[in-house]
């Protein structure tokens, strides 16, 4: 398998048709609530952390205040236990008025004047997953017209208490109304995930015509374990669901818990190099008020986050299950460039893993690879180039590499000072990210 012949493969694969909104050509970025929040609706003894505008106000304010914006994250997403436990008189859904007093439509506009985004939970069944309102097949139309007049910019629409019929009915028939109501709202179909996320179960071409993303499995929990077992089984099925992957339709691991109480800062960076590898939607689950530098410096990384975004929009594959417990991961990017990521699943100590390029199924030629997390840049590598890379446990390095032209290679050769910056930057959505 040669390295070029595999980008265009990978490349007309994923050019599959995708749900014709316009929205979320490379993966959605920005904060859910569910994973760190649940469904906490004691306002009375826990204010600041439960389900309440309060909450999305706040974290609205982090995004808009704190650089999250500018790196791409720009949704704020309200999932369950938001809602009445009752419709109003007109059988419409309302937000509980004591939890949002304001209104959805209020809550909209607060985020809206920030550059923000605001994204909502519904349930495709007689009720969500946490006891309230649902929309059933009747409700449809209803719900669609009622999140667009509140100015909502995404709906995550769950399949908690409905069946296989409803499912096949309801999910098509939410896209053709949100696209009725003349808002662009993306759409997120859970759909797959209570199918058992494979085919002949899962339609995923029938997916990629309704919806802007699906969950194919079993949620995240606050746990280096959730991670593995959610990453094994994309990885397991990567012939199946990396083909259906591309821009305005993906594969959607779930939630970033990056910051909370689970993860080691070497799982942390794991799971954000995985994530960025699979062109996973990078959705954050976490207390932005009280997260670490750590943290921050993790979701925040530019490099990152520009392979996440990388507007061909292939999701990677993983190359290689070593009996070392060091597994790689590969991705190919815009300009003929790629990222690796060498993962440790061991639990003793760095492990030193040798390998070439060449090994990797890389062309003949002069390469540069920039370690993503450690910010050094990797100079003068053939394909054949023996190297080195120590590997916490649990913990990953990754690179974006590139291939150097004959004239680029003879420049560096002959330069006598220190190269900053990358001949070729990484670029994502928000603009070019410097590597110094």
């Amino acid at each position: 398998m040669k390295l070029l012949p595999v980008i265009s493969l990978l490349a007309l694969t994923s050019a599959t048709s995708a749900l014709d909104n316009g929205l979320m050509r490379t993966p959605p970025m920005g904060w859910m609530s569910w994973e760190r929040f649940r469904c906490n609706i004691d306002c009375e003894n826990d204010p600041k952390n439960c389900i309440s505008e309060n909450l999305f106000r706040d974290m609205a304010d982090r995004l808009a205040e704190d650089g999250w914006k500018e790196m791409g994250y720009d949704h704020v997403m309200i999932d369950d236990c938001w809602s009445s436990m009752l419709r109003d008189k007109d059988g419409r859904l309302q937000p509980d008025p004591q939890r949002f007093p304001g209104g959805i439509a209020k809550l909209a506009r607060y985020l809206h004047d920030r550059g923000l985004k605001l994204g909502i939970y519904g349930d495709l069944g007689t009720h969500t997953c946490g006891g309230y309102p649902g929309t059933t097949l009747d409700k449809i139309d209803t719900d669609a017209q009622t999140f667009a007049s509140w100015g909502v910019d995404f709906l995550k629409l769950d399949g908690c208490y409905s069946n296989e019929e409803e499912q096949q009915k309801g999910y098509p028939l939410m896209s053709k109304a949100l696209n009725a109501t003349g808002r662009p709202i993306g759409y997120s179909c859970s759909w797959p995930a209570y199918r058992g996320g494979l085919p002949p179960s899962v339609n995923y071409t029938l997916l990629g015509e309704i919806c802007n993303l699906w969950r194919n499995y079993d949620d995240i929990q606050d746990s280096w374990d959730s991670v593995q077992d959610i990453t094994d089984w994309f990885f397991d099925n990567q012939e199946i669901l990396q083909p259906e992957a591309g821009p305005g339709r993906w594969n959607d691991p779930d939630m970033l818990i990056i910051g909370n109480f689970g993860l080691s800062v070497d799982q942390s960076r794991s799971q954000m190099a995985l994530w960025a590898i699979m062109a996973a939607p990078l959705i954050m689950s976490n207390n932005l008020r009280t997260l670490s530098s750590e943290a921050r410096a993790i979701l925040q990384n530019g490099a990152a986050i520009a392979i996440n975004q990388d507007p061909m929009g292939v999701q990677g594959r993983r190359l290689l299950q070593e009996r070392s417990q060091i597994e790689v991961y590969w991705r190919p990017l815009s300009q003929s460039a790629s990222a690796l990521v060498f993962l440790s699943r061991r639990q003793d100590m760095p492990y030193r893993y040798h390998t070439c390029l060449a090994k990797l199924n890389y062309t003949a030629g002069s390469y540069e690879a920039y370690d993503v997390f450690t910010g050094k840049t990797l100079s003068g590598l053939s394909a054949t180039t023996e190297f080195t890379v120590s590997i916490n446990p649990s913990g990953v390095v990754m690179w974006y590499s590139f291939p150097l032209s004959t004239t680029e290679w003879q420049c560096r050769q002959m330069s006598t000072t220190t190269i900053s910056g990358f001949p070729l930057p990484l670029k994502h959505q928000h603009g070019y990210i410097t590597v110094d």
